[in-house]
């Protein structure tokens, strides 16, 4: 697997510096909002939730890689953070135990291929009134994952198309927006690229959620 590869090298300054951004807009997403249990998908090695840890009483990692969960479970033991538990898994096969107020990823759902099948489970492992947060790449052209020789995901998303694939699995004030350019070095070349944050309620609260 790519990600079991490039694991131990995947923490670069410029990764960090980008995990740090989109943790404040997944922040500022639910900041009105009464939290205390969360689960990301595709944690890869927790750069995001371990930006968001006092921001929840419980938090649940979950990635396919084995090499990215040994080094959140490093970070994890290393920090003696209590209230983060992880688990090696695929998100689109498991079986989700728990509900949670808020499920949230980055730069994972592109990697999935039934994105409908993986939205309706997070649906209903949400709780009431809980909040589904999706940080992921504007369309483009294929060459984001030129050097992903496994990669059969989507080459990011149209908002639109994916808001309404969202509607549709159940709900409510969909909002997206793009918030950050950047740029990835592929073949000596710096490529740029966007990333948009889409928010969504299982059940509509009577107010929208500022993105």
């Amino acid at each position: 697997m790519y990600f079991d590869y490039v694991a131990k090298e995947w923490d670069t300054p410029r990764r960090i510096e980008r995990a740090k951004i989109i943790s404040k807009e997944i922040s500022r997403s639910i900041d009105n909002i009464e939290i205390k249990s969360a689960m990301e998908f595709g944690c890869g090695t927790g750069l995001i939730s371990l930006n968001l840890v006092n921001k929840f009483k419980n938090i649940t990692l979950i990635d396919n890689s084995e090499e990215m969960i040994q080094i959140v479970n490093k970070k994890i033991s290393e920090c003696d953070f209590q209230n983060i538990k992880s688990i090696c898994d695929n998100i689109t096969d498991m079986k989700i135990n728990d509900t949670y107020d808020v499920i949230y990823s980055s730069m994972s759902l592109h990697h999935i291929v039934n994105v409908k099948k993986v939205l309706n489970k997070l649906y209903y492992s949400l709780n009431s009134d809980g909040v589904l947060c999706i940080v992921d790449l504007n369309e483009e052209n294929g060459r984001f994952h030129k050097n992903e020789e496994d990669f059969n995901g989507h080459n990011g998303f149209n908002q639109q198309w994916l808001k309404e694939v969202v509607e549709e699995v159940g709900f409510k004030s969909v909002k997206s927006r793009t918030f950050y350019n950047g740029r990835k070095n592929i073949d000596g070349e710096e490529v740029p690229y966007s990333l948009f944050i889409l928010s969504a309620l299982k059940e509509d609260r009577g107010y929208l959620i500022e993105v």
